[in-house]
């Protein structure tokens, strides 16, 4: 299974990006998805995820991101809205393929395959 991130880049505090992450080998359509992300100095952090066909978002993030899916592209999003200085990380794409408990959405070592990140700089 190979997970790809892209979308990443550069935006002023305020604005958007979109980011995407497709999956060769596997069907994601069942599968519990998530995006983390890794500020420098900092630890990997959640930011969002579905389980079970609900959402969950990290704290810092409600209201300004969207997680979503598309089976048929076999991909699913991540839209950030509002951004902020200090949403500056590399973000990451992962899958859980079935096995994911509730107390376990925000831990990355309950997710089995991760993209290779892709980077999200948002300045004052």
């Amino acid at each position: 299974v190979q997970l790809q991130a892209s979308g990443g880049g550069l935006v002023q505090a305020g604005g958007s990006l979109r980011l995407s992450c497709a999956a060769s080998g596997r069907t994601l359509s069942r599968d519990n998805i998530a995006w983390f992300r890794r500020a420098p100095g900092k630890e990997r952090e959640f930011v969002a995820a579905i389980w079970r066909s609900r959402t969950f978002y990290g704290d810092s993030v409600k209201g300004r991101f969207t997680i979503s899916r598309d089976n048929a592209r076999n991909e699913f999003h991540l839209q950030m809205n509002s951004l902020k200085p200090e949403d500056t990380a590399v973000y990451y794409c992962a899958v859980n393929p079935g096995t994911l408990i509730y107390s376990s959405i925000s831990t990355p070592r309950a997710y089995d395959y991760w993209g290779q990140g892709t980077q999200v700089t948002v300045s004052s």
